[in-house]
């Protein structure tokens, strides 16, 4: 079994966060956002939350799979 790439988790993890900010920020039921500071860091923010969750999650699977399997 080849280990997952954490690099590769973690990019693909910040894209999925982009989009999940994109689709938060865009909704019609979601508040007024006064100026753009408010904007770039909810994108920030869950790409960083995203890409960090993927990549501990590539990470621990490799673990799992050196160890147990």
């Amino acid at each position: 079994m080849q280990p997952w790439n954490t690099a590769r988790a973690t990019i693909y993890g910040m894209a999925i966060g982009f989009a999940a900010a994109a689709v938060k920020l865009l909704a019609p039921w979601g508040e007024l956002h006064g100026g753009w500071a408010p904007v770039i860091r909810e994108f920030v923010g869950a790409g960083l939350a995203f890409g960090l969750l993927c990549g501990v999650a590539a990470a621990l699977r490799n673990f799992v799979a050196r160890w147990f399997i």
